[in-house]
């Protein structure tokens, strides 16, 4: 099982939650810890999850989520309603890079993700959501590429791929109704050709007969 589908299993579905999207992530800027602050473990994995639950009204939430070196479980740390998040800064938008920084409104975090082709899968995912959940206080998205926040997202490229395919088996269904169609007229004409003829052997044999 991968780590996303592990995460998903074990910190949201036994809230009846949805992870639709994580990103595995480091800090870009050392966290300042208090020096009385205790129960460090260790070495850590860091993931940015945003999931839904799946009672109606829809609640969208942001969390952090660690995994402990020598723990094959996870943890969840912060959690943040889709509603906080202010803005979204994509660092550069003239080039693709894993760096982007996450604004709420507590908190400030810089992050960087494994690679840059995550960070935009997430991003695109984050931007089609606020749209989706959010009818006022959308966060802002900043420097980020137009492949982010533009019409070529990933979900949309699904929800046409979905489309297509509908098309598709919608005209293979009538391209084979239609052949049925010339099928069964086919067949009825050659019936109606046999019982004629079968008709007309008849008349000849009545005619013979007399």
């Amino acid at each position: 099982m991968s780590a996303k589908s592990a995460i998903s299993k074990e910190i949201f579905a036994p809230y009846d939650e949805r992870m639709l999207a994580a990103v595995q992530v480091k800090r870009r800027t050392k966290k300042k810890i208090p020096f009385l602050a205790t129960g460090g473990q260790g070495e850590y994995l860091t993931y940015i999850c945003l999931s839904v639950t799946n009672k109606k009204p829809a609640l969208v939430s942001i969390t952090k989520v660690k995994q402990f070196e020598g723990s094959s479980s996870f943890v969840k740390r912060s959690q943040w309603m889709l509603e906080q998040l202010r803005q979204v800064n994509g660092i550069d938008p003239n080039r693709d890079s894993p760096e982007f920084d996450l604004v709420f409104e507590n908190a400030f975090d810089q992050w960087a993700a494994n690679t840059a082709s995550e960070k935009c899968t997430f991003f695109q995912i984050l931007h089609n959501i606020s749209q989706r959940y959010l009818s006022d206080k959308k966060p802002e998205f900043i420097n980020c590429q137009s492949k982010v926040v533009g019409g070529n997202s990933i979900l949309h490229s699904a929800a046409d791929s979905v489309t297509s395919a509908v098309q598709k088996a919608s005209q293979a269904l009538n391209e084979r109704s239609e052949r049925l169609g010339r099928a069964e007229k086919q067949t009825a004409e050659m019936m109606n050709s046999s019982q004629q003829f079968a008709e007309t052997a008849h008349k000849l044999a009545m005619k013979h007969k007399c």
